[in-house]
């Protein structure tokens, strides 16, 4: 009996997996996943996780994130936000919610009594199968943090999302101009080759 093709794909996705060092890496060190590596190499890059930051992260499952961020951020504090539940993470407060909810961002508001110092985000949509109508909706996403970003941030707070090439991929980058004064763009080498992914990293709030 034949495989079907989702059948093959997931096993051809759990092969590449297995023979990703970064993946076998995440797996000998116990983080949670190999996405860990890529906050890794962009704070190397822009060095913004300190000590004392006060930081959230938004789309955090399945915490990798908010792993690295809480073997830095000693003083500060730090909440972790999914859909989906979290494993407990020394440090970090997670609330399941959804982003959307804006009762929930309240909340956000009164747990750091005051404005951010970093707000992360590796979030992706669901995937369709149709990669131009995903990266539109990523896309969408990312741009949703910017706006989010942009009213809890202290004015030289940093925000750090996941954004990818594609035709909808200039807006965000307006976007991103539009209310920060510096804005990089940076693929991590942890990022696979054939990812259209890579990040956006904004920091200074411009004063509207």
């Amino acid at each position: 009996m034949k495989k079907s093709k989702r059948a093959r794909k997931s096993n051809s996705w759990k092969i590449k997996q297995h023979r990703d060092q970064f993946f076998k890496k995440s797996k000998s060190l116990g983080l949670r996943s190999r996405a860990s590596f890529k906050l890794i190499e962009i704070n190397d890059k822009f060095k913004f996780l300190k000590k004392n930051s006060n930081l959230l992260d938004l789309g955090a499952f399945p915490g990798g994130w908010s792993q690295i961020a809480s073997k830095i951020i000693t003083n500060g504090k730090i909440l972790s936000i999914d859909i989906k539940k979290i494993q407990p993470i020394k440090n970090v407060k997670f609330i399941q919610c959804d982003i959307y909810d804006l009762k929930k961002r309240d909340e956000i508001i009164k747990y750091f009594e005051g404005n951010l110092d970093v707000v992360l985000s590796d979030m992706a949509a669901n995937t369709t199968g149709n990669k131009s109508l995903d990266s539109i909706r990523t896309n969408q996403l990312c741009a949703e943090v910017i706006n989010f970003s942009s009213t809890i941030l202290k004015k030289k707070g940093v925000m750090v999302s996941k954004v990818f090439m594609g035709e909808d991929f200039l807006e965000v980058k307006n976007l991103a101009k539009s209310l920060f004064k510096n804005v990089n763009f940076f693929k991590p080498e942890s990022s696979r080759s054939e990812s259209k992914e890579t990040y956006l990293h904004c920091e200074f709030l411009k004063t509207l």
